[in-house]
């Protein structure tokens, strides 16, 4: 099984990342637009997993605890870089409770699930598959500046990612929530 954790975003911020989607499409580059459904902010990322330690992973992400807390939409940007765009991602702000988070997430798991991950809080929209004027699409999608929405996390999910020709699909293993 593929999977990984996520932060599921509210129908607005989706909606919301959808249309700034459409507004960001130039004939100059080719991208691979994140479907709406599919939007999220993955907190890890563990790659096939052997079914049977699902139970056992279950049960240490049972164990994490967490306040709730709000974040906003802020800016724009990319991976690597603005001179070789590959991904387009819009950010969180404030990001310390969502890395500290991640960070709860990793020490939980460090013995069953080791990581050497380095983790950026991010929503990727976007993969570019080629682009004629890397410094011209950057300073676009730079000026479209990201409403500021806010939202409210309190859970994260353990989803599975099936491959397909047509792109990722998800499926929820299941939901953890705080009070």
């Amino acid at each position: 099984m593929r999977l990984f954790l996520a932060i599921d975003l509210p129908e607005k911020a989706k909606d919301y990342l959808y249309n700034f989607q459409k507004n960001l499409k130039r004939d100059y580059v080719k991208v691979s637009w994140v479907p709406k459904k599919n939007l999220h902010l993955t907190l890890k990322f563990f790659g096939e997993v052997d079914e049977k330690k699902l139970d056992a992973l279950k049960a240490e992400l049972k164990n994490i605890k967490q306040d709730s807390f709000k974040v906003k939409l802020k800016g724009i940007g990319f991976f690597p870089d603005e001179k070789e765009p590959r991904v387009i991602w819009v950010g969180i702000q404030p990001e310390k409770d969502v890395v500290a988070l991640q960070q709860k997430i990793d020490e939980a798991l460090l013995l069953s699930f080791p990581s050497d991950q380095k983790f950026q809080s991010h929503l990727t929209i976007g993969r570019i598959r080629g682009v004629k004027n890397p410094k011209e699409f950057a300073k676009a999608a730079k000026e479209l500046k990201v409403e500021e929405i806010e939202f409210e996390i309190s859970s994260f999910k353990l989803m599975q990612s099936t491959l397909a020709a047509t792109g990722p699909s998800y499926r929820v293993i299941e939901e953890f929530k705080w009070e």
